[in-house]
């Protein structure tokens, strides 16, 4: 009897501490290298964003954060990934404001989802600039009225890059394509790299993204920013006009946010927010968004899950409106 009521007590202690060990786990974390998905290739908004912040989260947690790039289908393969990914705190998702359409699209284009917006979690916004208009600096196009006259006399002429279907640098693209009863030639490619790279060598005529992915070229001469989506004047881009200035009422914004995996303990998400948050303040990463020309607009998680929300009405409204696209 007494042996039995050892092994008893021997088997509750052993399950005790293997229902401890998610707990202990959380205490612990991370306790080995963080992945950081940017779903797009090198060079666009989300890894422009992605890089100093991995960078000065992984201080604030001390820990390596690997960014890993992986793109197509407007982001969405990669978004996908993680959404689909073990809610253990080791896989982050570098999104931009694409990830509250692609849902979306997937509804006009009656398809499966790639993902959802409830397989993930919003932890905090880093950015959120308005799109621009560009185009290359040796093109005819020395302003938006250059641009526009071109399009309308040569329907279907005119190209445009983008990141992919439905995504942050097609979407302001179509909005533009409607408010102006124009058409242009969409040309889509995996990521805000290779448009920009297909625009500056020529295959396209222009294209809309944040300043962000382009500010080098603009400096360097190469590329003109004719007009952008935002509000008011940019600090970036002053002598540029706004679309409403210009009298189109169109106006578009991509941000940049973290997301993990739906049930991610909250004890983790609460030392992600924390390192988020320090990454935003961090000297090193402000000055790293300052050298491509943006900054800092953070959102804590309680926020930023509310602007992914009023964002994600807003967008279905939109895509909606644009419909299904060949």
């Amino acid at each position: 009897m007494t042996q039995r009521r050892e092994l008893l007590q021997f088997a509750g202690a052993g399950l005790a501490g293997l229902l401890g060990l998610p707990a202990l786990a959380q205490e612990d974390y991370p306790n080995k290298p963080v992945s950081m998905l940017v779903p797009f290739p090198p060079g666009g908004v989300a890894d422009t964003v992605g890089r100093p912040v991995a960078e000065a989260m992984g201080r604030a947690l001390k820990q390596f954060m690997i960014v890993e790039n992986k793109g197509g289908a407007g982001g969405g393969i990669g978004m996908a990934q993680v959404a689909k990914a073990r809610p253990d705190g080791y896989s982050l998702l570098m999104a931009l404001s694409s990830i509250v359409v692609l849902p979306e699209a997937d509804k006009v284009l009656k398809r499966a989802p790639m993902f959802t917006l409830e397989q993930l979690k919003p932890v905090a916004r880093f950015t959120a600039d308005p799109t621009a208009l560009v185009v290359r600096a040796d093109s005819p196009w020395k302003t938006y009225k250059d641009f526009m006259a071109a399009v309308k006399a040569r329907p279907g002429a005119i190209t445009f890059g983008s990141s992919g279907n439905y995504g942050t640098m097609h979407v302001p693209m179509e909005q533009l394509k409607v408010a102006t009863n124009s058409f242009m030639l969409h040309v889509p490619y995996t990521g805000a790299g290779p448009a920009v790279l297909a625009l500056l060598g020529g295959q396209v005529d222009a294209l809309a993204t944040g300043p962000s992915s382009v500010m080098q070229h603009v400096r360097a001469g190469k590329l003109r920013v004719l007009a952008h989506w935002g509000e008011g004047r940019l600090a970036a881009l002053p002598e540029v006009p706004s679309f409403k200035e210009l009298g189109v009422p169109i106006s578009y914004s991509q941000w940049a946010g973290l997301f993990v995996p739906a049930g991610t303990p909250e004890a983790v998400v609460a030392k992600l927010r924390q390192a988020a948050k320090a990454a935003s303040e961090d000297a090193r990463a402000k000055q790293a968004l300052a050298a491509a020309g943006t900054s800092f607009q953070y959102q804590d998680a309680p926020e930023f899950e509310r602007f992914v929300q009023a964002d994600a009405r807003s967008m279905a409204a939109l895509v909606q409106r644009i419909g299904r696209l060949d």
